[in-house]
């Protein structure tokens, strides 16, 4: 008992003390407007939040998310065959990649992809 009381106290005095030298030593800048204010990509969190946003940003980061997602599923197919037939994963593989090639050319030919049009 006598030493879980020692432990506490000296823990308690470490704690004080690093606290206490921490905001002492601890520079004292001048406050500034622009440190505590949101960062949201870029755009000037002081003006008006009714701007109209291009709706191409949006689409080409859901075709990242969906590319990312399949690299994520994919990558584990390679330490499948251990444990399964490879002709099994091979075809799961492949259909995924056909799927996902077939949304991709579905994308090019609406154009989504281009920024300019």
């Amino acid at each position: 008992m006598k030493m879980l009381i020692m432990s506490f106290t000296l823990a308690t005095f470490i704690s004080t003390m690093l606290i206490l030298i921490s905001s002492i030593l601890s520079k004292k800048l001048a406050f500034n407007r622009e440190k505590p204010s949101p960062f949201e990509c870029g755009f000037d969190p002081k003006n008006t939040s009714r701007m109209p946003f291009s709706i191409r940003f949006f689409l080409i980061a859901i075709i990242f998310l969906i590319f990312d997602i399949e690299i994520s599923i994919l990558l584990p197919l390679g330490l499948a065959p251990s444990s399964t037939p490879s002709l099994t994963w091979m075809m799961i593989g492949g259909s995924f990649l056909l799927l996902v090639t077939l949304g991709l050319y579905y994308e090019w030919k609406e154009s989504t992809l281009e920024w300019i049009s």
